[in-house]
This record gives C-alpha cells, sequence and structure tokens, in this order.
C-alpha cells in the first residue's frame, strides 16, 4: 500500500488532512510538531488520538523549541496580545517562516521512510492571512523537494484543502466522518476554546456556513 507522510496539529483542518489521505490510499505516518505553542499539550493529545483514530504507522513528535526563543509571535511569546477580532494585513499568531521548517521535516522523514507524498492542510481562502500558506509558497516548496532530495525520491506535496473555504473543509469532514471531537483550534485556552481568536472564529464560522454543530466546548 501506498505511504504518505501527514503533518498534524492537531487542528480541524490537518485532522480532514490525513482522512484525504487514508481515502486516497495511504497507510500514513503522522508528524507532530511542538514548538512551544500556548496550547502544546492540547495539541499534542488531540494529534496522537486522530493518528490512533487513523492507525498511522508511526507517530512521531519534533520539538522546535528554537522557534519559541526566535520569538515574533504571540502564539509562543505571551508578551505579544492575540487580537480577539479582525485584524488588518497579518495577524501576530503567525509564526514566521515556521511551514518551511515544518515542511522540511517531513520531506526528510518522507525520504527516510520511503513515503510518496506529503499532506498538509494549508488553506488559502478562508484563513488568517500567513504568508507561507499561500499556493505560490507551495508551488515554491514542491521545487525545493525535487531539486533537494536523491535522485530517485520522488515525494509529492499535496495541499487538498487549499482552494477549500472552512464550510467547504467540515463538509468534506463530515463526509469522511472525521472525529472533529478529537480536534482542537484554539491559539491560547486548554480546556474550553476562547471562540474569539482568530482559529475559533474561522473554526465556527466553518461549521456554522456547512449547517455543522462544533463538538467541543467553548468558553
Amino acid at each position: 500500500m501506498k505511504t504518505a507522510v501527514v503533518l498534524l496539529s492537531g487542528g480541524m483542518d490537518s485532522a480532514v488532512c490525513a482522512a484525504i489521505a487514508k481515502k486516497d490510499g495511504h497507510n500514513i505516518y503522522v508528524l507532530h510538531v511542538d514548538y512551544g505553542q500556548r496550547t502544546n499539550k492540547k495539541e499534542f493529545n488531540c494529534a496522537k488520538d486522530i493518528s490512533l483514530f487513523y492507525n498511522a504507522l508511526d507517530f512521531k513528535i519534533i520539538n522546535l523549541d528554537f522557534l519559541k526563543e526566535i520569538g515574533g509571535s504571540g502564539l509562543v511569546d505571551n508578551s505579544i496580545e492575540l487580537p480577539k477580532g479582525d485584524t488588518i494585513g497579518i495577524p501576530p499568531s503567525y509564526v514566521p517562516f515556521r511551514n518551511s521548517i515544518l515542511l522540511s521535516l517531513a520531506t526528510a522523514w518522507a525520504e527516510v521512510v520511503g513515503a510518496k507524498a506529503i499532506y498538509y492542510g494549508a488553506n488559502s481562502i478562508d484563513f488568517s492571512g500567513y504568508p507561507d500558506c499561500r499556493p505560490l509558497f507551495f508551488e515554491a516548496f514542491q521545487e525545493l523537494i525535487d531539486a533537494g532530495t536523491k535522485d530517485e525520491t520522488n515525494i509529492k506535496l499535496k495541499t487538498p484543502l487549499a482552494y477549500m473555504s472552512k464550510g467547504d473543509i467540515v463538509r468534506k469532514g463530515k463526509e469522511l466522518e472525521v472525529p472533529f471531537e478529537k480536534t482542537w483550534s484554539c491559539y491560547t485556552e486548554n480546556d474550553k476554546a476562547c471562540g474569539v481568536c482568530d482559529s475559533c472564529r474561522l473554526r465556527l464560522k466553518g461549521f456554522n456556513d456547512a449547517g455543522e454543530k462544533d463538538p467541543i466546548k467553548y468558553l
């Protein structure tokens, strides 16, 4: 059977992405990254539960504390306030160039285990405006994979959610019976989601647009 590396944060998008990878006929290797984000423990538990749900061949957690040392993001620096409403431009939750680092790790692991694909749940329709979530970035990274791996390596970067709205993502997840109750999106809380950060608002918008009820609890 085909194999793929899935970057799994524990959020709803990455869970749907894992479900799509399975539907595409892949056994999956799950890669989860802890970079000192405010909800890292909650995200880890969700990612672990989802990897078990999809019978992952392996679950690897990599610690990237240096992203917290570099700083520059409200996700890793509590002195940077995360907005509770609409923002203009790139929000303070953006972690500078994070996706390039995560995808580099996924590429290295995929080459080691012989996986033919990397699945990443990035979205460029209903999203927070991060520059490393644009299709142009992923097209460029595919060229980097092709140029920087062994000649016999053939890894395709797949971003199946790139052009889907949050409502479409929820609908796809319901179609694939994704366990949304095992996912977490909130940037700040670990027990009940805040409901007001960028990620919570986008998540709630998705469930509302899809006419579905979000199964997690909110403050």
